[in-house]
């Protein structure tokens, strides 16, 4: 398989980095788990803890496909779930999918690697929020990834802040980074069947390859770091305001958007389903309590 020039020193680096993202942030969210005092803090509950769970992929002729580490913290005082998911995959697409991956059509077979998080607080004053990267090999080779925030109640101060973070990220590599991957992420992250959003967007790239393998390496690590570091911030505002049952039940039909949009258009799910990976992780991003009206 020619692989455009990412070597397997190129695969190893990334697969530490992903991991030690995923490391990073489980702590960050334990921490902020640790600091809550609202009506969070004041329940039974003990603070949550990610408990991690190892999978392998069965690959061709008896060998193992890769496989990964799934952390999921469960019944928090803040976060209801939250899933902090890295996994390492190589394998053969499918005749009928590798049409629709780049430079598999020369060569079906793949590598991928990646972080994938999703955060469904317990608070509807916090907002649910998504970040993954990845990098995946073919006969090419690239990057893709970003973040996004679903607030049940959009507050103008945290959708900027949390923007700002991924323009910094944006702008320290290229000026025009940010408009196009927002726009990309507003196009993405969008429910053609309601005619509505799923959130407040962020940002979305794909197919990254600048030539530089450095270069999108460094831009993928800056993004994880930016979502990584403005999140806990936005929760830390929220997290000790009170709510009603009504604004439970505004958050359980936002679920379902969000349900929606990952099981009907999300891509992530739909390349982790056709090549074979591990169902739980793969639906992993799912909430826990949902409602439709």
């Amino acid at each position: 398989m020619t692989d455009a020039g990412y070597t397997d020193a190129h695969k190893s680096r990334a697969k530490a980095w992903f991991e030690r993202l995923r490391d990073d942030f489980c702590h960050a969210l334990e921490t902020v788990e640790d600091e809550v005092a609202g009506p969070n803090g004041t329940s039974a509950r003990q603070p949550g803890r990610f408990e991690r769970k190892s999978w392998e992929r069965p690959g061709e002729a008896g060998k193992m496909g890769g496989g990964g580490v799934m952390a999921v913290m469960r019944g928090g005082r803040v976060f209801e779930k939250a899933g902090v998911n890295v996994s390492t995959v190589m394998g053969t697409f499918s005749e009928e999918f590798r049409a629709r991956i780049p430079g598999a059509s020369e060569d079906p077979r793949f590598w991928a690697s990646g972080i994938s998080t999703v955060i469904h607080p317990n608070s509807p004053h916090v907002p649910a929020a998504h970040m993954n990267t990845r990098m995946i090999v073919t006969t090419q080779g690239w990057f893709g990834g970003g973040g996004d925030l679903t607030p049940v109640f959009p507050d103008d101060a945290d959708t900027a802040r949390f923007h700002a973070a991924f323009k910094d990220a944006c702008d320290a590599h290229d000026d025009a980074y940010y408009p196009k991957f927002k726009e990309w992420c507003d196009t993405y992250f969008y429910l053609p069947h309601r005619g509505e959003p799923r959130g407040v967007g962020g940002i979305f790239y794909d197919q990254h390859n600048t030539g530089d393998w450095e270069a999108d390496f460094a831009f993928t690590q800056d993004v994880g770091r930016a979502f990584a570091d403005v999140y806990p911030e936005i929760v830390r505002k929220q997290m000790n305001r009170t709510w009603t049952d009504e604004d439970r039940e505004a958050q359980r039909i936002k679920r379902g958007r969000y349900v929606e949009f990952n099981l009907l258009y999300d891509r992530g799910t739909i390349f982790g389903l056709q090549t074979g990976g591990n169902t739980e992780a793969i639906l992993m991003s799912l909430p826990p309590d949902v409602a439709w009206p």
